[in-house]
């Protein structure tokens, strides 16, 4: 099948499926005339190579994977440790993040009284208030 066809059947666009080739994640075979071929092992490919980078693989990640299972002996495929690495990564950049929150939420809270703290909770019971105003009794006031 030409590229047109083997990118609707992966689920991807002719320009992502010739970046993943730019990248090494995938080697057409070409025609005569030079036209791209695919079979059906190659569009299965592609759709793992998609899945994988949804997942948040990165390109490098993912051609070290496929590299192995382009070998005629596969040793130890490498998904496991680059899976354990990239979930170590996340791990430790939703740490830093939370951190982050946490700070802004207090320092907006020691300025614009406790609306900050928990926001689903604060948003739900309260009017939707710039941060600059406040509520004294029934008036708004500009702080």
């Amino acid at each position: 099948m030409r590229i047109g066809e083997a990118s609707a059947a992966a689920g991807l666009t002719p320009r992502a499926l010739r970046f993943y080739e730019e990248r090494g994640l995938l080697a057409a075979r070409r025609t005569t005339s030079g036209h791209r071929e695919y079979d059906e092992e190659d569009v299965h490919r592609l759709r793992t190579v998609r899945e994988l980078l949804a997942a948040g693989l990165t390109i490098s990640d993912v051609r070290a994977v496929v590299e192995g299972l382009d070998m005629p002996q596969p040793g130890d495929c490498p998904i496991v440790d680059i899976t354990n690495r990239r979930l170590a990564e996340l791990d430790e950049r939703i740490e830093r993040l939370t951190e982050l929150r946490r700070r802004l939420a207090n320092a907006l809270a020691h300025r614009f009284d406790k609306q900050f703290l928990e926001p689903d909770q604060a948003i739900a019971r309260r009017p939707r208030l710039s941060p600059c105003e406040r509520q004294i009794g029934d008036e708004f006031t500009v702080t």
